[in-house]
């Protein structure tokens, strides 16, 4: 399979998305590089966090997709920022610059943390409205390093590497995980030392979060069934935390879902964000949401209820060209409802069925290595 750096999409991405450079601090030295694309108008986009070994460029089929359905994403990579409060008020500051008053936060790994603690930080005056939290954790103690994060910044920038990669999937796995991973090596080796090292203290320096502080913030939780960095106990312990969060699982996916499981990561992004469709925290252009799709949202918002199926729910695929429905209990009759997804990509259409524990999207296609 065509690595991904050298791929057609990688190559059109980089060619028709522009990458900003902002410093919001008193000290130059820390510099924000954000790609943003979608529509300027809307207020509310939602921005991606990388994890440790990330840049702004690893959501780029995100930026791709989301942009093209017509939201607004922000793909962010932050400075050297060695302190958490630190980095929640440069991205304060990031926020105001760019004139959002409240955001959606997608955050990988570490930035899933970082993303938590913003909304913690900021839970007195909100600028989170929602979170997605892929492959991320809550409580840093689980990597049993606090005691080395203050040393970090001593070591050279290949031992800091070498610590990185020891979290990486090791042993065979499909062409596209493996092209996922050599990806992420390549934008590992983009990092300098300090970039590295500050990254790891805020991933080990001991902290964790307080769920009672961002409890009104919609929350969804996405994660592998495969092997990850994370271990069963880290993923349980977010349940535990967000007992009210929805859940969305994908089969397999490794550390990197939203590079090689980019399409089922894009369908949950879109369940997500269409809980907002037609209030001011939208993060979508209103001209590409129907009508009807609206009815539909205000109809469940004023029932109290909602159309999206994670925790209770399970996604059963089903031949492109069906139609899709909804089914609000096991015997209720299916009710056809308007998929965001349906125009641009037909092969993405589910029969949506309640099930008990969790969803799924089941892998139809296995390539060999």
């Amino acid at each position: 399979m065509e690595e991904i750096r050298v791929s057609p999409d990688y190559n059109w991405f980089r060619s028709t998305v522009p990458l900003k450079r902002i410093i919001v601090d008193d000290d130059d030295s820390k510099v924000w590089s954000l790609y943003d694309a979608g529509p300027k108008n809307i207020r509310c986009p939602i921005i991606f966090l990388p994890p440790v070994s990330g840049t702004a460029e690893v959501f780029f089929q995100q930026v791709l997709a989301l942009s093209g359905w017509g939201y607004r994403v922000i793909s962010l990579q932050y400075p050297v920022y060695w302190d958490l409060l630190e980095f929640c008020d440069g991205f304060r500051k990031l926020l105001d610059h760019l004139q959002l008053d409240k955001v959606h936060l997608f955050g990988a790994s570490l930035g899933g943390f970082l993303a938590q603690k913003f909304a913690e930080v900021t839970h007195k005056s909100p600028r989170v409205h929602s979170l997605v939290l892929c492959n991320s954790f809550s409580d840093t103690s689980i990597f049993n390093q606090t005691w080395t994060a203050n040393s970090f910044w001593l070591m050279p920038a290949f031992m800091l590497k070498k610590i990185v990669l020891g979290n990486f999937a090791k042993g065979p796995v499909d062409p596209k995980m493996a092209d996922a991973i050599d990806f992420m090596v390549d934008r590992l080796e983009s990092l300098n030392q300090s970039e590295l090292a500050s990254r790891l203290t805020l991933n080990c320096q001991n902290s964790y979060v307080e769920p009672h502080k961002i409890k009104d913030v919609a929350v969804t939780i996405m994660d592998v069934f495969d092997q990850s960095a994370l271990s069963h106990e880290a993923k349980e312990e977010m349940y535990k935390l967000y007992p009210n969060a929805r859940r969305a699982h994908l089969k397999t996916g490794g550390n990197f879902p939203y590079l090689c499981r980019s399409a089922e990561v894009n369908l949950y992004i879109q369940i997500h964000l269409r809980q907002f469709h037609g209030t001011r925290y939208a993060a979508i252009s209103p001209e590409m949401v129907s009508a009807e799709e609206l009815e539909v949202q205000r109809t469940n918002l004023s029932n109290n209820t909602s159309s999206l199926l994670f925790c209770d729910d399970v996604f059963t695929g089903v031949r492109a060209g069906q139609p899709v429905t909804h089914m609000t209990s096991t015997n209720s009759k299916p009710q056809p409802i308007i998929s965001p997804w349906t125009k641009s990509s037909p092969a993405l259409h589910f029969f949506l069925f309640k099930k008990p524990f969790y969803s799924n999207i089941h892998h139809n296609r296995e390539e060999k290595t």
